[in-house]
């Protein structure tokens, strides 16, 4: 540190008080006794006065020794410092305070910059370790240097109001208990409000303490749920104003050097409620001889490359929340409006940049050549897949003729492949919340999957391939979509549970596709079907974003890359921004510290996946608990879908809403469970496992807290568990018809 005029001196030679502390608080870090006894030319018995007068500024509070022999002033904060995230201001960006900042004062004003992207997005509760440097009177700016594993304890409750301040009752299942809110910390929070709280340090007595960090609207308002749903998992909601602005200010796109594709009649086929439409396609049969029967497709993908560039606030919020997530009630999308919905959204009559996938498939399904290209195009129509399904049923073209006949005859191919393959083909039925216009549940009814749905998932399959295959050609960097193997523990847990439905495994074979094809195919039309595709499904890994290749064991593809959804991935933004680097198609490629990094990108975005599929989970539940709640004390059918210490998890079979019947509730006596069969046994022979039918009456319900409690009816006998029957004490077996294989 360069020498400093001496001034600020008192008569006795020495620095007073205001000017050590000024001189403190203008420093970046702590300075020993010897600075600045240096600093203002302090020798022999002046550094010794020197010494009583910072122990005397100590006493006082006014400053603190650290490091051994260096000091700061007490409220200033340190160089780095652990941060925690305690909610977002009206522009998005974070609200943080310091973690272990005891000062009487003001608390802190930090300004946080962006986080690098090797570091997951912080959220709500979220610590982090930051660089701290000074911007003003007790005002900084935070950078970012990683996250730390702990977090504090931050719970979604509902707020009442007493005498003495308020009680906040938790809105998660297995949390028990309130906790009381002091009077004047209730952030204005009136009767049944949705509050995030802080939990404060226990005491002997009373009630547990917490401090109401945000008031997140009226419990009964609509979207209420999600909204739950959202602050549970640390979901960012509000687009900062300076990412609203970037994409408020893209431009259409203009022809340039993209080729042409406007009279190509290239159309979308989504679901009726979809408002961003990332893929359109065509298909035309391959005219040239050597692909006799073979097809010419084209999968035309939004090209928000062109709009979203690496290191840009747009890129940032965009990696940030790493994907859209998708409730009953709203959508919340990875990109602003403007272009999710807008400039990248491939609406009709409206031309749009894209990056265009021309793949010929041979008559058999196998991907023989592609092409991609930087394009403009025009669809030529908004099609849902109902609408699809019904005009292929009656023989119609909503376009052209022959121009979905096209569409279907590809699809029929690849299909073909797809089977021959031996790709993992589980029947899981899915249920779609209703809700009417006042966004209360009016029904839970199951959603039809048609071909015309099948028909865009294998053209995006196809694509997908193709992104792999070329950027490995490239040799680019590839963000892949893995899906490994089962691992051998869990394939014991699967032997286990199949072993209840007749099903034998082979212990020590390795399990492909195809073998559990099989196990499927012998229980389809059983009373168990579902429950055996559901136990199929829990034993295979989760698929992530990886640059290390494993393969997509799932849909027995070596080679498999996620392109087809930029508006809603972050993952397929990166596949195309390495197809433009490598085929040199333009601006927006990828960087080098982009490319640099796709193991700690993989790795965030795929917790951000995990996130969303959480809090989407989360959101439905509780929906179905509301449902549930206005059928309070009605009896329904249902299925064991799950079992442990506890009790069962039973779904109604009409609807699918799950709830669960406490092990204390079950009728024959005090339960045991048995952890290899996943049986629960009671003291009186009753046994309940997955896969039984049961009656259920809707005991407890609450939507906001996704809380439904069934009691079992008919106390007794639960059915009897499928598969092979104990022997006759004769020795002769009885055929169970069951176990034939259907056709």
């Amino acid at each position: 540190m360069a020498k400093r005029k001496i001034d600020g001196l008192g008569p006795d030679g020495l620095p007073t008080s205001d000017t050590i502390l000024g001189l403190l608080k203008s420093s970046n870090e702590a300075l020993p006794t010897r600075e600045i006894a240096r600093i203002y030319s302090l020798k022999g018995p002046q550094r010794t006065a020197l010494r009583e007068r910072l122990r005397e500024l100590q006493d006082a509070g006014s400053i603190e020794r650290v490091q051994g022999r260096r000091w700061r002033v007490t409220a200033l904060l340190p160089p780095v410092a652990v941060l925690e995230v305690i909610g977002v201001d009206d522009e998005g960006d974070l609200k943080v305070r310091p973690v272990n900042h005891s000062s009487d004062g003001p608390a802190p004003q930090i300004d946080v910059r962006a986080a690098p992207r090797s570091m997951p997005a912080p959220g709500l509760g979220d610590r982090f370790v930051a660089r701290l440097s000074p911007k003003g009177e007790n005002r900084y700016v935070a950078t970012p240097l990683r996250a730390t594993e702990s977090k504090s304890e931050s719970v979604v409750g509902r707020y009442r109001a007493t005498e003495d301040g308020g009680r906040i009752t938790p809105l998660e299942r297995g949390r028990r208990g309130d906790f009381m809110v002091a009077a004047g910390e209730n952030e204005a929070a009136t009767d049944g409000d949705l509050v995030v709280v802080e939990m404060l340090p226990a005491r002997r007595l009373g009630l547990p303490q917490a401090r109401i960090i945000e008031n997140i609207g009226a419990g009964n308002a609509p979207g209420a749920i999600s909204r739950i749903a959202l602050h549970r998992a640390g979901i960012p909601v509000v687009f900062p104003e300076v990412v609203i602005s970037e994409a408020e200010a893209a431009k259409p796109p203009t022809l340039g050097k993209r080729t042409d594709l406007r009279d190509l009649p290239l159309v979308t086929i989504d679901g009726a409620d979809a408002r961003d439409f990332d893929d359109a396609v065509f298909a035309e049969p391959d005219e040239k001889p050597d692909n006799k029967g073979g097809w010419h497709l084209v999968v035309a993908i939004a090209d928000v490359a062109e709009y979203v560039r690496p290191g840009s606030p747009l890129d940032r919020e965009a990696f940030r929340r790493g994907n859209s997530v998708y409730f009953p009630d709203r959508v919340v999308p990875m990109l602003p409006e403007a272009l999710s919905n807008g400039l990248c959204s491939l609406r009709p009559d409206e031309d749009r940049a894209c990056l265009a996938a021309d793949l010929w498939i041979d008559k058999d399904g196998q991907l023989k050549r592609h092409r991609f290209r930087r394009a403009l195009m025009r669809s030529v129509a908004r099609l849902t897949y109902e609408e699809v399904q019904s005009a292929r049923d009656a023989g119609e073209d909503p376009v052209a003729p022959g121009h979905l006949d096209n569409l279907y005859k590809a699809y029929e191919c690849l299909s073909a492949a797809r089977t021959a393959r031996g790709s993992l083909e589980l029947e899981l039925p899915e249920r779609r919340i209703v809700l009417d216009e006042d966004g209360q549940v009016e029904n839970i009814v199951p959603v039809s999957r048609f071909d015309s749905h099948k028909l865009i998932e294998e053209f995006m399959i196809a694509a997908n391939v193709a992104a792999a295959r070329e950027l490995k050609r490239l040799r680019q960097p590839v963000m892949f979509r893995i899906h490994d193997e089962p691992s051998i523990e869990k394939l014991e847990d699967l032997r286990d549970m199949l072993a209840g439905f007749g099903v034998k495994l082979t212990r020590g074979k390795a399990m492909r596709p195809k073998d559990f094809n099989g196990i499927l195919s012998r229980v389809r039309g059983e009373a168990h079907e579902r429950t055996v595709n559901e136990i199929i499904l829990r034993s295979q890994m989760q698929a992530q974003y990886d640059p290390d290749n494993v393969g997509h064991f799932g849909l027995g593809l070596r080679d498999y890359a996620h392109f087809t959804s930029p508006i809603r991935r972050y993952a397929d933004l990166l596949v195309h921004r390495a197809l433009i680097s490598g085929l040199k198609l333009g601006d927006g490629g990828l960087d080098e510290s982009e490319a640099g990094r796709f193991s700690e990108i993989g790795e965030h975005i795929s917790k951000t996946e995990r996130r969303a599929v959480s809090a989407e989970r989360d959101a439905n539940d509780r929906y179905t608990a509301a449902f549930l709640e206005k059928h309070m004390g009605q009896s329904f059918s249902g299925t064991i879908r799950g079992t442990n210490r506890a009790g069962l998890f039973v779904a109604i079979d009409d609807n699918g809403a799950e709830g669960f019947v406490p092990a204390s509730r079950l009728p024959g006596g005090r339960p045991r469970f048995d952890a290899r069969s996943r049986v629960l046994k009671t003291e009186h022979g009753g046994a309940y496992k997955m896969g039984d039918s049961v009656e259920v009456r809707i005991a407890e319900a609450d939507g906001l807290s996704g809380s439904a409690i069934f009691d079992l009816l008919d106390a007794g006998q639960p059915s009897r568990p499928a598969g092979p029957q104990k022997r006759r004490k004769s020795g002769r077996k009885r055929p169970d018809k069951r176990q034939k294989k259907r056709r």
